[in-house]
């Protein structure tokens, strides 16, 4: 008689938005145990929830939506971490290849990671408020970061309806702020080491994700200089402002590319060797910031560095068709994300951003018009952010200890995910 393979399992999961972002979040409690540590099997279940590896690119087989800001994995745990609430683990799944990166943040899906620690039972009842706002403070396990959570509250629960509109999301909801603090120093134990006596949360993942400590990769000017020459063997040399902020990015400027700045994804996603190209400008980067030793180590690597491009303001017609006039944004902003232009702003991304507007001198604040400030509003794709950054200068080196965003965040889908019992 042949064997009836094995049933699917399930396992409690909730479908969140945050900020243009989508997710699947689970508590780490409730993932099978042999998940409930780094290695090769929790990343295969993610993949197998989310739907990758996928050859066709469409995830269809599983909860991602075939682009980068859709094809992401949260987990959350109680933390024991002294002045914490919860410990915030980030896996950006790869879409056609077999391999989650752990090596950074989102900054759009931390706007929803204090709701659902506060719905999940994994901030002390104490601290909720029935009405006003519940902080949440959050330990950003990947990259050793706190993130300060403003969630608003009515009735005890969690507010998810309201007014406030984030260009790149169809409806508006109510808004939850957030606190990125020292986001460029680097983290105590760098979010590798786990609480005592708890799941590892931190990932050292299989397929080479897992940060390299090469050159300076804590400070916020990786090479000490606010403008670099980046040096691409095979495409050119290019001022850039390599930086870690929120997420080490590198800043390129549109013109020196050949472009406006103005741009949607049509245009860079539909040309493929301009997708080769900023990936080659990335590798190399990357290399220089010493987050890998070799360009060959970005393929496993997608996630950091970020790599963007920036002008000076200028009219245009965003994605949604609504017309972003040049008198009512400092600077223009495109991003890329995975590979391809991202369709809004990835949030820490937005972080590196007003951050390097905050410094005098770096290509981001000179296309802001150079001086001194301490917020910018930028136009992207789908529209226009406002982003602030508290950046000071002390012996020659500047530090930021805070930026500030307003994203949303609003559950989708709760309940269960289903996969395959060998699957992972």
């Amino acid at each position: 008689m042949t064997q009836a393979p094995p049933p699917q399992i399930r396992i409690p999961a909730s479908y969140l938005r945050g900020g243009t972002s989508k997710g699947v979040f689970f508590r780490l409690q409730d993932l099978p145990a042999r998940c409930q540590q780094s290695g090769p099997a929790r990343d295969a279940l993610l993949l197998r929830v989310v739907g990758s590896p996928d050859p066709y690119g469409k995830q269809t087989d599983g909860m991602g939506g075939a682009t980068s800001s859709t094809s992401k994995t949260v987990i959350l745990s109680r933390s024991t971490r002294p002045g914490h609430d919860v410990d915030y683990l980030f896996g950006q799944v790869a879409i056609d290849q077999p391999f989650v990166d752990w090596s950074g943040n989102c900054g759009n899906l931390s706007a929803a990671v204090g709701p659902f620690a506060i719905a999940g039972g994994l901030v002390d009842a104490a601290r909720i408020p029935q009405e006003g706002l519940c902080t949440v403070r959050i330990w950003q396990a990947n990259i050793g970061k706190t993130i300060v959570a403003h969630v608003p509250m009515a009735n005890g629960q969690v507010q998810e309806s309201g007014d406030f509109a984030l260009d790149g999301v169809t409806f508006p909801a109510a808004e939850v702020q957030l606190e990125f603090l020292d986001p460029a120093d680097e983290g105590e134990d760098g979010g590798a080491s786990p609480a005592p006596g708890r799941p590892k949360l931190a990932s050292a993942p299989s397929g080479g994700s897992e940060p390299h400590a090469v050159g300076s990769v804590g400070a916020l000017f990786p090479t000490g200089n606010v403008v670099d020459t980046l040096d691409v063997p095979g495409v050119g040399r290019f001022p850039a402002t390599l930086i870690n902020a929120g997420i080490p990015t590198i800043f390129l400027n549109a013109a020196d590319l050949g472009y406006t700045g103005r741009e949607l994804q049509g245009a860079i996603n539909g040309d493929p060797a301009a997708l080769a190209r900023f990936e080659t400008i990335r590798a190399w980067g990357a290399v220089k910031m010493g987050l890998i030793r070799d360009v060959a180590e970005a393929a496993t690597r997608q996630h950091t560095p970020k790599i963007a491009f920036v002008a000076p303001p200028a009219g245009y017609t965003a994605s949604s068709g609504k017309a972003v006039r040049a008198q009512d944004i400092d600077l223009l902003v495109r991003a890329l994300s995975m590979g391809q232009l991202h369709h809004a702003m990835m949030g820490t991304a937005a972080v590196a951003i007003g951050t390097a507007a905050a410094v005098p001198g770096t290509l981001v604040n000179l296309a802001a018009g150079g001086g001194t400030r301490q917020s910018v509003r930028f136009g992207h794709p789908s529209g226009t952010l406002r982003v602030g950054a508290e950046a000071r200068q002390a012996d020659g080196q500047w530090t930021v200890t805070k930026a500030l965003m307003s994203r949303s965040a609003r559950v989708l889908m709760e309940g269960f995910v289903r996969v395959p019992a060998h699957s992972f």
